[in-house]
């Protein structure tokens, strides 16, 4: 292949490529500039000779021993023995064993159940299927999840344990008089959590049921299952109104019905 030189000297001059545009003394009489031109510029083209391939070196060029491998590798190894595996094996010395009593997860975990069934810690109330909580209607929910948080100051407490459903009654009757004559606002009833009982907390249900019915229903604003501190679901927290409500809310009609 034919590829124009870099030199100066090879490309056409001015004069040249002048005279190639010019007609030729041809007997045709025909001006074909371009057949002219490129006859000119193949004969100052030069053409490019390809480089030479690098000289392969031989394969034992640059060694100075020309002995046989497994005489050099003879040579190097000698001196050298053996080792047998019993002696490769790395002899690791045992740490002695710690004296020191190690704690036992599994009795860790049933003192916690302990402490969880006897005392209530270890869990938050409001987050147990022991929760309970009431609102009148038309209450904000807030009121009973402040009343549980204990934002209202309790004012006074009467506890149930050891009485029969029927004492029980009686009690939280004179109970929420007395409060309510005394204008005390939010009281504790501790009922127990009835973990005894053979199928739901006896007590535990009728002081709810004695809280949404009458007569106390149209005094009670809201009630809740009490903090740790105060037993937890063990007790409930009442909220009481001032003066009771004169006329049943209802929930109002939709238009249309």
């Amino acid at each position: 292949m034919m590829v124009p030189s870099r030199r100066a000297d090879m490309y056409p001059s001015p004069l040249d490529l002048d005279l190639a545009m010019k007609p030729s003394n041809s007997s045709s009489g025909v001006f074909k500039p371009f057949k002219d031109l490129k006859a000119l510029l193949e004969s100052n083209s030069v053409e490019l000779q390809p480089a030479p391939a690098p000289a392969s070196k031989a394969p034992d060029e640059g060694r100075t021993d020309r002995r046989p491998d497994h005489m050099i590798f003879k040579e190097a190894m000698a001196g050298v023995k053996r080792i047998s595996r019993a002696k490769c094996a790395a002899q690791i010395p045992l740490k002695p064993e710690s004296t020191e009593a190690k704690p036992n997860p599994d009795q860790e975990t049933v003192a916690q159940l302990k402490n969880l069934v006897k005392y209530g810690t270890g869990f938050v109330v409001s987050l147990t299927p022991e929760y309970a909580e009431g609102l009148a209607w038309g209450v904000n929910p807030e009121v009973a999840r402040r009343l549980h948080r204990g934002d209202f100051s309790i004012q006074d407490h009467i506890d149930l344990h050891g009485l029969r459903v029927h004492d029980a009654h009686e009690a939280v009757d004179g109970f929420l008089s007395k409060s309510i004559m005394s204008g005390q606002r939010a009281v504790l009833i501790i009922h127990g959590r009835g973990l005894s009982s053979p199928a739901e907390p006896i007590l535990k249900s009728k002081v709810y049921r004695w809280l949404t019915t009458s007569p106390w229903h149209k005094w009670v604003i809201a009630f809740s299952s009490a903090r740790l501190c105060d037993g937890g679901a063990g007790a409930t927290y009442v909220l009481l109104r001032r003066k009771p409500l004169k006329k049943r809310l209802r929930k109002p009609r939709n238009k249309g019905e």
